[in-house]
């Protein structure tokens, strides 16, 4: 992984290192990983409130989120594990390339549907869309920590890769709802498609690990040998250990994908609750597939370290059942051994901080549209000018914040303002919940009533009261979102840069 030395990079090494092939591809990538979420998870929803679907329903429709919160689950074969016949693209672009043509064909398949009278179909393509991305982004995740070096640092990597995520926002958000005013929502999510499908073929050139026989290769033999050498843990202690991170990730995998099954697929009043869904099987399946692996994971790197249950000399190679033991292990338990062992009790803060880091955004995020839409009576266009074009300036611009005070006064201190600020923005919201007096106050104030005004055809004080309330929320995530990514990036042990 490449880190940033001692000295802070200066301007004149970020601007040669926007320059860089990586940095252009990590902005494409960056997009192609944003522009499903914005599909998937915020504009379609403004689709189906044109077309009367019912708000439970638009609810149920959420749960697809849920491929992204547990993407973890699956994320060591996209370490591990080459895809027959793609392998030669590249360790990471064998499972981006594929995943990006792949949403492309969706969406495209999507615009084909009524969404009222095939509802089910709809679903079932937006959970597999939603899964394809989520998969889409381990690899990318993956590959902007592989392919970080010292001109394309992986703090300036990071933040372009959100640069690229929000100018996705923009167009599947704002030009989306453009769009679809003009053209219809089908043309729309076809012409997002045909985007999706152009940047698979153009990811095709991207540079990248190889995936054959090379250095990565060796070394994960080394490590299946290396597992078997004096000194290492026994392998019934590992086969025990493995036994019950798998049947736990098994267990959780099942329970989420029952529930969304039942969900999308059962009539409305068979469907389990969402609620009662997450208040009573949410902390479990965090406990089963976090808490406890994690704890497991300490107490093998504890054995190691205090010299028990250790082999006392080298064993052969393992073959048959052992071989594909020690191949899982090293696969789904080792990467976990390695971080919590090098990590120690402050594990328990870094999970603490990815489980509730701006967890307020995220669960209103889902009901923004409705919330812009349904409750205050926006039309697409003005939310299109608010939330989805002004907005994402708004971001950019705090990404580019976050990105220079990365570079003034490092990580932490740059995720700790950006979770006070994001943190403080909820307020503005409430006022706007309940009239928004003080925010049209203060944008009477400064002039922001007036200039928005201006706007052609839907420039108005309301919509004043929205955009400005939006602007410091998105300037605030963009900071936020910028020191976030580059701080877990950089906790990462590049050889399990897909699992961690």
């Amino acid at each position: 992984m490449a880190e940033s030395k001692g000295e802070k990079p200066g301007w004149g090494e970020v601007l040669r290192a926007m320059g860089q092939r990586k940095t252009g591809f990590m902005a494409l990538f960056g997009f192609a990983s944003g522009l499903p979420f914005a599909l998937f998870l915020g504009t379609l929803y403004a689709w189906l409130s044109e077309v009367e679907v019912d708000l439970e329903t638009m609810g149920v429709f959420s749960l697809i989120g849920l491929a992204y919160a547990f993407q973890f689950l699956w994320s060591p074969l996209i370490d591990k594990v080459n895809i027959i016949g793609l392998h030669r693209l590249g360790r990471r672009k064998q499972w981006m390339v594929p995943a990006q043509l792949l949403l492309g064909a969706i969406l495209v398949t999507m615009s084909l549907l009524e969404p009222r009278t095939q509802l089910g179909w709809f679903s079932l393509l937006a959970g597999i869309g939603a899964f394809a991305s989520a998969t889409q982004d381990i690899a990318i995740n993956a590959w902007r920590i592989d392919v970080a070096d010292e001109k394309a640092t992986l703090d300036i990597l990071s933040t372009v890769y959100q640069m690229g995520y929000r100018l996705a926002a923009l167009v599947g958000g704002a030009f989306g709802l453009i769009i679809a005013a003009r053209i219809g929502w089908p043309e729309t999510y076809a012409l997002m498609g045909a985007i999706l499908l152009a940047i698979g073929f153009i990811g095709l050139f991207a540079p990248d690990l190889r995936s054959g026989r090379g250095e990565r290769d060796e070394e994960a033999d080394a490590q299946l040998l290396a597992l078997r050498k004096a000194g290492e843990l026994r392998p019934d202690i590992r086969a025990r250990a493995l036994s019950v991170v798998a049947l736990l990730w098994a267990g959780a995998i099942a329970v989420v994908l029952t529930f969304m099954v039942m969900s999308l697929a059962f009539p409305p009043d068979e469907r389990p609750n969402p609620t009662e869904f997450t208040l009573n099987f949410g902390p479990w399946i965090i406990v089963a597939t976090v808490v406890i692996p994690a704890l497991i994971a300490g107490w093998l790197a504890a054995q190691k370290r205090d010299g028990t249950n250790l082999l006392t000399r080298d064993e052969p190679p393992s073959q048959g059942a052992g071989f594909v033991m020690d191949h899982l292990y090293r696969a789904l338990v080792l990467p976990l051994v390695e971080f919590v062992g090098r990590m120690g009790w402050s594990l328990v803060l870094i999970l603490a901080l990815v489980l509730t880091y701006r967890i307020c955004d995220q669960i209103w995020g889902t009901f923004a549209y409705p919330f812009y839409l349904g409750e205050l009576q926006y039309t697409n266009d003005e939310v299109a000018f608010a939330s989805k074009f002004f907005g994402v300036f708004a971001i950019l611009a705090g990404l580019a914040v976050g990105g220079f005070l990365l570079t003034l006064i490092g990580r932490m201190a740059t995720l700790t303002i950006g979770a006070l600020l994001a943190a403080l923005t909820n307020l503005l919201y409430a006022d706007l919940a309940v009239g928004g007096a003080n925010m049209q106050a203060v944008s009477d104030a400064v002039g922001f009533t007036w200039a928005i005004s201006q706007v052609p055809a839907i420039g108005s004080a309301s919509l004043a009261k929205l955009t400005f309330t939006i602007f410091f929320e998105n300037l605030a995530i963009g900071i936020a979102g910028a020191a976030f990514v580059a701080y877990l990036s950089s906790i990462v042990n590049k050889r399990y840069s897909a699992v961690q």
